[in-house]
């Protein structure tokens, strides 16, 4: 668990946090505090659990007004930063749905010292109205950090966090907000407005492909934003989608030679493989390379994960690419035995692939 974020959670960690609350609040006690944290099934909890645990243990040894309690966690916001003071605003979401005049504040307070995105869905589900109201207020805000949260925290498909059904169904309330933003300068706030785009082409790909040709062509920035939010067509290959971005819709091209390294490998070990790419056309084709692998999931069945090798025009040369993908399982990714299959893909289309297996772990790093 040390090498996941959950494993931040130690005991220097708690010692170094509870310190900073007892500065702030002479009256809490830390003994009591992580007495109830290590409680019999501590070890067992993993990052949403112990975050859920967190908050639960928080709102039980600060004050017991929710309100006294809140100003203690705004105050010393700026001294806890990262992913592991998520239960900053978990315990807005899980105690504050009633205060919002206090908790609206401070999730904007909290959100650039680890991250409201989580928190403020449940706020959205109550009061969709008012909720995405202040989103919009959100998007105009100095800080690139709430920006961002006005587009992330209304993702349909945000993962780790509960769906919006509402906006799978009608995404409509997102469209101002990922207007306002369209032309935003910082990066981190680009990033989850094409993200947000993606997630609504899997439910709406008219409407994401309309959005495209209109924001097309404005600013490299906007650019940007459109073709990444478009990542998820461009994969499966929608002719809309890779005309707009100057793709050949079916390309002439040939893979050869797609060889692994090994048909058999364990989990924690690493796959090379090779393959070449040659265009058939004497004229210059545009093509996206991605490679698929179909990983196994738990129950056995596949899920499908691309991964991108480059984009750009292709003469009539043999291009050759090697790659090498690791095995190792990641917070966001367990791996199971079985067989997998790896595959070469252009401009959405599949075509050429190969099985292989993997085995149950070697202890290898």
């Amino acid at each position: 668990m040390a090498d996941t974020f959950a494993g931040k959670y130690t005991s220097d960690f708690f010692n170094q946090f509870t310190g900073i609350v007892k500065r702030m609040d002479s009256a809490f006690d830390s003994t009591r505090f992580l007495d109830l944290i290590y409680d019999d099934a501590w070890e067992q909890k993993h990052l949403k659990q112990r975050i859920r645990h967190i908050s639960t243990t928080l709102r039980v040894t600060l004050p017991s007004s929710y309100r006294e309690a809140i100003s203690v966690l705004t105050q010393i916001a700026p001294q806890c930063r990262g992913v592991e003071y998520l239960f900053f605003p978990d315990f807005v979401e899980v105690y504050g749905l009633d205060e919002w005049t206090a908790s609206i504040p401070a999730l904007e307070r909290f959100t650039p010292f680890s991250s409201s995105e989580f928190a403020v869905r449940p706020f959205i589900v109550q009061d969709p109205v008012k909720m995405m109201d202040q989103m919009l207020q959100w998007a105009s805000h100095s800080d690139h950090h709430i920006r961002r949260l006005a587009s992330e925290g209304c993702r349909p498909r945000l993962p780790w966090a509960m769906a919006l059904d509402m906006f799978k169904a009608d995404p409509s309330p997102i469209i101002p907000i990922v207007e306002q933003l369209k032309l935003d300068s910082s990066v981190y706030v680009q990033k989850s407005v094409a993200n947000n785009l993606n997630d609504i082409s899997k439910d709406h790909p008219d409407l994401i492909k309309q959005l495209a040709r209109d924001w097309y062509g404005e600013s490299l920035q906007t650019d940007w934003i459109v073709k990444h939010g478009c990542r998820g067509l461009l994969r499966i290959g929608d002719p809309d989608v890779l005309s707009l971005f100057g793709f050949e819709i079916s390309p002439d091209v040939t893979v050869n030679r797609l060889s692994l390294d090994k048909e058999s490998l364990a989990i924690g070990q690493t796959l090379n493989f090779s393959f070449s790419i040659r265009t058939n056309s004497s004229v210059s084709q545009r093509l996206r390379v991605e490679y698929a692998i179909d990983f196994v999931k738990a129950n056995g069945t596949t899920s499908r994960k691309l991964f991108k090798i480059t984009e750009h025009n292709f003469d009539k040369v043999e291009r050759q690419y090697v790659r090498a993908h690791h095995f190792r399982d990641l917070t966001t990714r367990k791996h199971y035995p079985g067989r997998h299959r790896l595959s070469v893909i252009i401009n959405g289309g599949e075509l050429v692939a190969t099985d292989f297996y993997v085995t149950a772990t070697t202890g290898l790093n």
